[in-house]
């Protein structure tokens, strides 16, 4: 009984989540176009799952997309955006059958509003344009030089958990960001961090013994470096950073391969190493000595599923496993590199 439940459960999913689309924003968006990444709600018969749209836009304005979800990744088919209208075709292939899901929806405010209907009904669509995480989050690897001293700690840039960007309701570009310093020497606090037009600026109260002093930061970062300088009545330090996981942070296509076949998968890691393994949250994607590993746990009702990955970052590839309690699916990942970018 419980398996065919569950069954019943993973099928309404995979419906569902082939029943995956999305649109983009307004105001700003006229200059993006829906180029980007988008995070949609589909409402079917009051269940709902969220999944990601992600378009891509050429330099000739040719428009593709990509509907990302738990079970994989699936190419839109025409795909056509104008005006405030939006449509598309997904088709998803299961065995011998094959279902065919239409869009079609508005864009206005910053939001989409739709529908997709297939031979299995109607099913409403909400979504909106998903805020790329700040390039300064994360970890860094300091060496500050004051004179012909050198000393080291790690530099910790997150968001404010009381103020997500990404939460329902927020507008875009909203979002604080908090820091820590992590020293073997003395402690540390950071306050009023910003981060706008690729500088990165904060305040720092420092302790070391008896001694206290305050001191302002202000550096650039470019990629997964950071430079800059820390000031104070003391004189000025120069400060250089390295991010930590750098080799790892960016989209990876998986091609996962197991008894019941081959299908691809999208991995995101952040520059703060949590990530989206499809559409599906990652907390933290472990990364030391270029093993990675991350873990995932989810509920279908009373149904509880759990996907564990261990590989290796080896020569710009990423190979290794995933164990769910249906067994073990090979994988091999590359990175997904941006147009006019080299790898």
């Amino acid at each position: 009984m419980k398996q065919r439940i569950f069954q019943r459960t993973v099928g309404f999913l995979a419906f569902v989540a082939l029943l995956t689309p999305l649109a983009q924003a307004s105001a700003g968006a006229a200059k993006k176009g829906i180029a980007g990444d988008w995070q949609v709600t589909v409402d079917f018969e009051g269940r709902k799952m969220t999944s990601i749209l992600s378009f891509l836009q050429d330099k000739e304005g040719k428009l593709t997309g990509k509907w990302i979800s738990f079970w994989g990744v699936t190419e839109l088919r025409d795909l056509k955006y104008e005006g405030k209208q939006l449509s598309f075709l997904q088709v998803y292939q299961m065995g011998e059958n094959e279902t065919r899901v239409n869009f079609t929806g508005t864009i206005e405010k910053q939001k989409l509003s739709g529908v997709l209907s297939s031979d299995r009904g109607e099913s409403k669509v909400e979504g909106k344009r998903i805020i790329p995480m700040p390039a300064a989050m994360g970890s860094w690897d300091m060496k500050v030089k004051a004179g012909d001293r050198e000393f080291t700690g790690t530099l910790i840039i997150k968001a404010d958990k009381e103020d997500d960007p990404n939460a329902p309701g927020k507008p875009a570009g909203a979002g604080k960001l908090v820091g820590e310093w992590q020293s073997e020497r003395g402690e540390h606090e950071i306050t009023d961090v910003s981060f706008k037009g690729g500088k990165l600026t904060f305040d720092r109260k420092s302790k070391i013994d008896d001694r206290q002093w305050e001191s302002t930061f202000s550096g650039t970062v470019k990629g997964h470096t950071l430079s800059g300088a820390f000031k104070s009545e003391r004189g000025e330090s120069t400060a250089e950073g390295t991010r930590i996981g750098a080799a790892l942070v960016g989209k990876w296509e998986l091609e996962i391969t197991s008894e019941r076949g081959t299908r691809t998968q999208l991995l995101q890691v952040n520059p703060d190493l949590s990530g989206l393994y499809g559409s599906t949250a990652v907390k933290k994607v472990d990364f030391k000595d270029g093993q990675a590993a991350f873990n995932i746990a989810l509920e279908f009702g009373e149904q509880k599923f759990e996907i564990d990955f261990k590989g290796k970052l080896e020569d710009k590839k990423l190979t290794g496993e995933l164990t769910t309690s249906r067994g073990t699916q090979k994988v091999i990942g590359k990175k997904v590199v941006p147009a006019g970018k080299k790898g």
